[in-house]
């Protein structure tokens, strides 16, 4: 049996990111960029108005300016600013040759007599149009966002690795990418197994149970952007587990439940070497997860990891947390990342017994703070088969092996749920 710490190490050292492949833009949300994007065109591409105003050479003494022309957003000025005379803009529009400040709207004092159609589809010439600017005059550049401002050709506007927002696909659709190369959603299959498993909603018999393990594993993944996999349940029964355990081995990961002890119908770990994969552990000094299985899988140069999880669903649960989320996350091209603890203090007394780390479930009040550090409230917890009290934990409260006994305003360290 090996520490936590050890087996991090092996899981660490069994991810790789996936191959990259080319999506389409409206597919890449989410996912790690797989390049570096360097800009093809200027953004703004030409010198545009920030306002609905006028476009007048700031240097211009003229109080008074004819408003030769109307411009709007998506059209194009055919005139330029001369001494005495301004172009009407609207925001976003192109900024007239011969001006290089806007004037708000609403700061100017208007003739309006109409205005004439020159032709233009978007655009009209004013009759006699006249505008009155402020006396206190304007400075150069005033309203105007000059071409390239916000980027260039040949810059690197997306660095390669960054995890993909709304506002970056935004971006990329500015910049002309249509398709890009990304890190693809790992693909996960889940195999809860054992005779005593039904699905949720058949009629539970003597002895049977709803399969809850394998509900929660595919919302986690859904959860954390992966590709999940339902292959049902697998009964204990090996002519049952191989074919569905072998089309598990076809995804990038295949998670299985139950099995994994060492009691008679035990039979994944043995089902799994017959079908090649590769044990790299078996049983880890925890509490729950014990008897978790890790193992690889390499085929062609492909490699699949597989974890086999204990059959509790806090096991289960636990086990996610702790391995399978890092590995996921090198999978989908981030970085392997442990889980990371947080600091808290005990609002009730707790005791330990036992030479295994145990993982509590508690509830973290952030909100209320002693010495500094958000209350952890342990909860009433009948062990690894006690489902229900994780649907109040926020937090699982790391407790050290050994025989203890931590009174209230104990700190203590936890991880978030």
């Amino acid at each position: 049996m090996i520490s936590i710490d050890e087996a991090l190490e092996f899981v660490k050292n069994c991810a790789r990111p996936l191959p990259s492949q080319q999506v389409k833009l409206g597919e890449a949300l989410g996912l790690r960029l797989g390049e570096s994007i360097i800009s093809t065109i200027d953004s703004p591409p030409f010198d545009k108005s920030l306002l609905d105003g006028y476009a007048v050479a700031a240097d211009d003494a003229t109080s008074t300016r004819r408003v030769i022309e109307q411009v709007i957003a998506g059209g194009v000025p055919h005139y330029a600013v001369e001494p005495g005379t301004t172009i009407n803009v609207m925001t976003g529009a192109p900024i007239p040759d011969g001006a290089d400040a806007i004037v708000k709207l609403e700061d100017v004092g208007l003739e309006d007599v109409g205005l004439e159609d020159v032709g233009h589809e978007d655009d009209k010439r004013p009759g006699e149009s006249t505008i009155q600017l402020p006396k206190s005059g304007i400075a150069a550049g005033t309203g105007i966002l000059p071409r390239g401002a916000a980027f260039h050709v040949g810059q690197e506007v997306l660095t390669a690795g960054r995890h993909l927002s709304a506002i970056d696909i935004a971006l990329l659709a500015e910049v002309g990418r249509p398709e890009l190369t990304v890190t693809p959603r790992p693909r996960v299959a889940v195999l809860p197994t054992g005779n005593e498993l039904v699905e949720c909603g058949q009629r539970v018999e003597g002895g049977q149970i709803c399969n809850s393990n394998g509900p929660m594993l595919l919302a986690l993944l859904e959860s954390m952007q992966a590709l999940p996999i339902d292959l049902g349940i697998g009964r204990d029964d090996p002519k049952v587990l191989q074919p569905l355990m072998q089309q598990g081995l076809e995804a990038d990961m295949l998670l299985v439940t139950g099995g994994v002890s060492a009691g008679v119908m035990d039979l994944v770990p043995g089902v799994l070497q017959e079908l090649g994969v590769r044990q790299v552990f078996h049983k880890v000094r925890m509490k729950p997860g014990k008897p978790v299985w890790f193992g690889e899988y390499v085929r062609e140069g492909q490699r699949k990891l597989v974890f086999g999880m204990p059959g509790n669903p806090v096991s289960t649960l636990v086990s996610f947390e702790i391995f399978v989320k890092p590995a996921l996350r090198v999978l989908a091209g981030g970085t392997f990342i442990p889980p990371q603890s947080q600091r808290g203090v005990l609002t009730d007394s707790i005791g330990h017994l036992g030479k295994r780390p145990t993982y509590y479930p508690s509830r973290i009040h952030f909100g209320q703070r002693k010495q500094g550090l958000p209350t952890v409230e342990t909860l009433p917890w009948r062990g690894s088969a006690d489902l229900a009290a994780l649907t109040r934990a926020n937090a699982l409260t790391v407790l050290p092996e050994g025989n203890y006994e931590y009174s209230a305003g104990t700190e203590v360290d936890f991880l978030t749920l």
